[in-house]
């Protein structure tokens, strides 16, 4: 199974989390969740996918081919 890519994130991925964590969409205590989830090198199907975490959901945004 594929692992998330922590390193090298695309730009518009880390605006979109800024934006919600200004926004206050997202708490600093669930960024730290999914940080933590993140670090623990999660394996995720290689198709569509979804991890909910508390009061949040994080999903597969990779590009159809």
């Amino acid at each position: 199974m594929p692992r998330i890519r922590r390193n090298n994130l695309p730009p518009a991925l880390l605006e979109h989390l800024l934006d919600r964590i200004r926004s206050r969409i997202i708490s600093v205590d669930q960024l730290g969740l999914m940080a933590q989830w993140l670090h623990s090198a999660p394996e995720v199907p290689a198709g569509r996918w979804f991890k909910r975490l508390p009061g949040m959901f994080v999903k597969d945004v990779r590009e159809k081919r």
